[in-house]
C-alpha cells in the first residue's frame, strides 16, 4: 500500500524564523515553497536526502493554528507515499485506521493528501500520491 516516506512536518509559526535553524544551521537546501489550500498554509520542502522536511506554517485560522496555539511548534506528522490516495484510504478503513475528514486536500505540487485520525497510534499520519 505504501512506497516510503514521503515528508516529515513540522508545524512552525513562521517560516523564515524555522529556516534560519534548518536551512542555516542545518544546511539543508530548501527545494520548493508553495501556498496550499486555498491560502491556508505555506508549505516549504527542505531536502534530507532520502525523504524531505516539511516547515508548515498557517495562514489561516483553522486546525493547523489551534494545534500550533495548544502545542507549539514541533513534529506535527508524517507522510506516505501512495499510488492511489483513495485506494489507500480504502484499504486503511478496512484496517480500521479512520481518516479525519472525509475531503482529501491538496498536497505538495498538486498531490491529493488526507490524514488519518491518530487513533491508538497517537501518531498523525497522512497518505499523498496521484
Amino acid at each position: 500500500m505504501f512506497n516510503g516516506l514521503d515528508h516529515i512536518a513540522i508545524a512552525v509559526q513562521d517560516t523564515d524564523e524555522a529556516l534560519k535553524i534548518w536551512r542555516d544551521r542545518f544546511g539543508m537546501e530548501v527545494l520548493l515553497q508553495e501556498v496550499v489550500n486555498d491560502g491556508a498554509a505555506l508549505l516549504t520542502h527542505l531536502d534530507l536526502g532520502n525523504t524531505q522536511l516539511q516547515l508548515v506554517q498557517p495562514l489561516k485560522e483553522g486546525p493547523l493554528q489551534s494545534w500550533l496555539d495548544e502545542h507549539g511548534s514541533g513534529l506535527h506528522h508524517f507522510c506516505l507515499k501512495v499510488d492511489d490516495t483513495e485506494a489507500a484510504l480504502a484499504n486503511a478503513a478496512e484496517l480500521g485506521l479512520a481518516q479525519i475528514s472525509t475531503k482529501l486536500h491538496q498536497g505538495t505540487l498538486g498531490k491529493r493528501a488526507v490524514f488519518l485520525d491518530r487513533n491508538e497510534t497517537g501518531v498523525l499520519v497522512e497518505f499523498t500520491g496521484p
